[in-house]
């Protein structure tokens, strides 16, 4: 058997990415009858095929011989052991702290796909990163395409189990167990499909998914893919007129993804949001002292996994952060938080990709009042797609033929 994975990832990737069809059906039936239940309780059996496709992914980029030997380098070995050697370092203080195992194992659900980060940094670094997503695009139309479907009829028709969408019926959810789940994820499509040329209808489509779904974030970050599309698409002389008043439209955006008639709730007004009362509780009750700070009061304790287990609260320093950032400074503390971040603008430096840019700033925005790196299939598109940002200033190998063929000329075309 030839394995050649300019052809054989974008099929694994939709593969991966389809689990989530499935892996939620339960709770997508629950909610079609009005009954919301508790997420991952009566489920486990279906998914697990997310993690049984990650696993026959990991597989595949073992046995394909250029991807084993991009990854198998000095660098990226050491880059790997000074994060696992911080990584030890948490699970044993999460551990000294009393706290069951499981704890620490859900914190570190950070990293359950950096695999595919990897994987999406080799591609990139032999050539066939823009081939890849081009067609993994493709494939990704049928998936909105089902998405889309399932979104208006329950905009429709849905009870209004998680509020009330513009259409008249509930929020959408899709294939998802919350409508903020199924709005990230179309989010994450918009930004995909804005990566192709071509690709400007399903661009589209999935903004307005997301907007239908009634996510503030979701909502938010496809304006974000918006306006970097109309960022490129204007000549250099006159790209101020739109960078002057980005902090006010970002302030319309927000107003305008929690007025009711969007969020399709009642309690969505930022200024009341429970997330800021959170924060500053947090602030002002778990970080005793510098090492709290620096090193964050214990793994796992901010996980939503944790959360579901042994209910809110149940340790001290547990809560429901909302946030990446949050979650981060609670479980890797300053540190770790500082690494995160800078590892973001690194990439913005060390990468050639044209859209660098928008790949890096969404990853941010979303992270700010999501824990995206927790939820399927958002985290795995969007490691992927950092990975190949970053592996896009490192080309080791010629381009392959293939990728030749759909990366000259008229494919780095803008779309506009």
């Amino acid at each position: 058997m030839v394995l050649r994975f300019e052809k054989d990832l974008p099929v694994l990737l939709i593969a991966l990415v389809s689990a989530s069809t499935v892996a939620a059906l339960p709770q997508v039936e629950s909610a079609w009858q009005g009954v919301k239940e508790v997420y991952g309780e009566q489920d486990f059996g279906l998914r697990i095929l997310r993690e049984l496709m990650l696993v026959v992914l990991i597989i595949y980029a073992f046995l394909e011989p250029r991807l084993r030997s991009g990854a198998l380098t000095s660098s990226v070995l050491a880059f790997f052991a000074v994060i696992a050697t911080y990584i030890l370092f948490e699970v044993g203080y999460a551990l000294y702290l009393d706290l069951p195992m499981v704890v620490p194992m859900a914190g570190l659900r950070v990293f359950e796909y950096m695999p595919l980060a990897l994987i999406g940094f080799v591609t990139a670094r032999l050539g066939a990163g823009s081939y890849v997503i081009h067609q993994f695009a493709h494939y990704l139309r049928y998936y909105v395409a089902l998405q889309a479907v399932l979104a208006i009829a329950q905009a429709m028709w849905a009870p209004p189990l998680f509020g009330v969408s513009f259409l008249g019926g509930g929020r959408p959810f899709g294939t998802f167990v919350s409508p903020n789940l199924f709005g990230a994820t179309m989010a994450t499509c918009a930004l995909l499909f804005a990566l192709v040329p071509g690709m400007r209808n399903w661009l589209m489509l999935s903004v307005f998914l997301a907007l239908l779904s009634g996510s503030r974030t979701a909502f938010i970050s496809s304006l974000l893919v918006l306006f970097f599309e109309v960022y490129a698409a204007l000549r250099p002389r006159d790209r101020w007129a739109l960078v002057m008043p980005a902090p006010i439209l970002a302030v319309a955006a927000l107003l305008l993804a929690s007025s009711p008639l969007l969020s399709g709730r009642d309690d969505a007004n930022p200024t009341e949001d429970g997330r800021i009362d959170l924060w500053q509780r947090v602030f002002a009750d778990h970080i005793h002292e510098p090492m709290d700070l620096l090193f964050g009061w214990g793994l796992g304790l901010s996980s939503n996994t944790i959360n579901i287990l042994f209910g809110a609260e149940h340790f001290p320093g547990q809560f429901d952060s909302d946030s990446l950032y949050l979650f981060l400074l609670n479980g890797y503390g300053l540190v770790g938080l500082i690494a995160y971040l800078a590892f973001l603008w690194v990439t913005t430096r060390m990468s050639v990709h044209i859209q660098k840019g928008l790949v890096v700033m969404f990853i941010f925005v979303a992270g700010l009042t999501f824990n995206m790196w927790e939820y399927f299939p958002q985290n795995a598109m969007l490691m992927f797609l950092w990975g190949m940002v970053l592996g896009t200033g490192y080309q080791a190998n010629p381009v392959p033929i293939a990728a030749r063929s759909v990366s000259s000329g008229v494919y780095y075309q803008r779309p506009f």
